[in-house]
């Protein structure tokens, strides 16, 4: 860094300079720096890894060496279905060929390069695997717990969990851990394992302040975050990009903002933004959400600092932002909690609509969707079924078995407590079905009317309205062990229990529009120079559709890594030429 007693602005110079320490800022940077490039990273925030750390730690990418060791083959022909399906008049030949040839290269680059490790199960099928070229599973991944110990005292600055996906600000891993943790009243095994884990988790908590086994995508920001660590990579927290610095149409770097002064970063190679799109930029939300017409009527739970900074920097620099798509971000319903210490939270229900004995209504009192069905999906399904002027919320509705043996939203199951829920609201509760409907506000005539009906052909495991637990998605997500339909369970005694559901985010789709190389592309479609864009900054490949678990993590590190390895070549044929 240079600069001279005159007060004059200092000078950081670098090959790369990366605007974002989620998922793709970090691969980008990681793959850049592992090619011999002099990368930099400058993060918003004061914690590092962004909606990542607080993401599921979900990666959909086909065809990888995790698929193969399992004995599932595929060709990338059968994803490019499935993805033209998805995308339908939104698909994007040319970025879609781009994902699933460096995907597996990417994952293999990652699992023996860096610190990054994979578990992939062997069935976790794709949201829409009945569809042409839908797949029962090869094509999500999870993250590997990672020890946070290994990150020294870096663990101090990473981004923490949403509190409402954990248990004591524990974070839990998919699959068997949650299974263990709902059945500990019932198993001596899975108490014994819940007994160990929560000691261990209390002892971390003791010495370092926090749990130190991160999984999901705490894991994914820990594990990424050690190797970048690892190459030397500096990381500037608190230091947003103020503006990007352009040389005759080209990107050559940005002001930065650091411990309250300016400096400006001289990027020798390029800029990639990856600064984790606009799910907090109320303006934008207001042009882009048909829900939400002042902007407000929209709650996310990604990270607060995620306010459409890239797609800005972008647009000043001639960059253009796509505002075609159907969807313009991953919607997920969410319910709105307060926390013990009084702040405000945002739930989202991801496994719990598809549980037996769970359904979801509007506030006229009857279904409208399929509950198992992905969260995007619902959520579509609920906007349809809302009434013009009306707020769109859905109740989620069982009774008191359910309720106790899985839980509902933030309500965890048996045996927590549910005072806390029920004094602050969040958690309504009737005797009757008629007092659950007064106190939610929902038509107490057509929600007996359509729990009767449920209950018809529930026993039987039968959903004749919706077809809840007919799709492989559905199955996976409800209980195995119930039968025999593992979504469907009357429900019949009270007391009876409500949730209301409004419309959140995963993330957005509508970012800035990229090339197969992640080069950031004008109105016209010419290449800008030095600017490049990943993650939720770059317009979505899946067309404004929802795949399957992890596509937004799953392009993420892919087309982080494809900028690497593009502005990797690039100076390499620079410095040949």
């Amino acid at each position: 860094m240079t600069g001279n007693e005159h007060g004059a602005i200092e000078t950081y110079e670098c090959d790369v300079l990366v605007a974002g320490s989620g998922c793709s800022g970090m691969s980008a940077a990681i793959t850049a720096r592992h090619r011999g490039l002099d990368v930099l990273i400058v993060e918003k925030e004061p914690r590092f890894g962004g909606t990542t750390a607080r993401s599921g730690g979900w990666l959909w990418i086909p065809g990888t060496s995790l698929a193969k060791a399992y004995g599932i083959e595929e060709t990338p022909e059968q994803a490019r279905t499935y993805l033209r399906h998805e995308a339908g008049n939104n698909y994007d030949a040319a970025r879609v060929d781009a994902f699933l040839s460096a995907g597996p290269e990417a994952v293999d680059f990652f699992t023996t390069r860096t610190a990054l490790r994979f578990d992939m199960p062997l069935v976790f099928p794709d949201y829409h695997a009945e569809a042409p070229g839908g797949a029962q599973g090869g094509r999500s991944m999870v993250t590997r717990p990672f020890d946070g110990r290994e990150l020294g005292d870096q663990i101090k600055t990473l981004g923490m969990p949403l509190p409402e996906l954990t248990v004591f600000g524990m974070m839990l891993g998919s699959g068997k851990e949650i299974i263990h943790f709902m059945r500990v009243t019932k198993s001596l095994t899975s108490a014994v394992y819940v007994a160990k884990r929560l000691s261990r988790h209390l002892m971390d908590v003791l010495r370092y302040g926090r749990g130190m086994t991160l999984t999901n995508g705490n894991a994914l920001a820990g594990r990424l975050a050690k190797s970048a660590l690892d190459l030397k990579i500096p990381m500037w927290l608190s230091s947003p990009v103020r503006e990007l610095t352009v040389e005759n149409g080209a990107v050559t770097g940005a002001i930065v903002s650091r411990e309250g002064r300016n400096v400006r970063i001289r990027a020798r190679q390029g800029v990639v933004l990856a600064c984790g799109g606009f799910p907090h930029d109320v303006e934008r939300r207001r042009k882009m959400f048909p829900h939400a017409p002042t902007g407000n009527e929209h709650y996310s739970p990604g990270p607060t600092g995620n306010t459409g900074d890239g797609l800005r920097l972008a647009e000043a620099a001639g960059g253009h932002v796509e505002n075609r798509l159907p969807n313009a971000a991953a919607w997920v319903p969410v319910s709105l909690t307060t926390r013990k210490d009084g702040s405000k939270g945002v739930m989202p229900h991801f496994i719990d609509r598809a549980k037996p004995g769970v359904i979801a209504v509007m506030r006229d009192g009857k279904r409208f969707a399929n509950e198992g069905n992905s969260y995007h999906d619902f959520v579509q399904a609920m906007v349809k079924a809302a009434k013009p002027g009306e707020e769109i919320a859905a109740f989620l509705v069982c009774d008191h078995k359910t309720l106790r043996k899985y839980g509902l939203g933030c309500v965890p199951p048996f045996p927590m407590p549910l005072g806390h829920h029920l004094k602050s609201g969040y958690l309504m509760r009737g005797d009757t079905l008629e007092a659950l409907a007064a106190k939610a506000g929902i038509d107490a005539k057509a929600l007996t009317e359509t729990v009767g009906q449920f209950n018809a052909t529930a026993p039987l495991g039968h959903d004749a309205a919706f077809g809840k637990g007919s799709k492989a998605y559905n199955r996976y997500q409800g209980d195995a062990l119930h039968g025999p339909n593992p979504c469907v369970a009357p429900i019949e005694n009270g007391p009876f229990y409500a949730i209301k559901m409004v419309i959140g985010d995963l993330g957005t789709y509508a970012g800035i529009v990229t090339d197969e190389n992640a080069r950031a592309l004008d109105a016209e479609g010419r290449v800008i120079p030095g600017l490049y864009a990943a993650g939720n900054d770059m317009a979505s490949i899946m067309g404004g559709n929802y795949p399957g678990a992890g596509i937004t993590l799953g392009p993420a590190l892919t087309f982080g890594y494809i900028a690497g390895r593009h502005l990797a070549d690039s100076a390499a044929k620079r410095d040949a030429a």
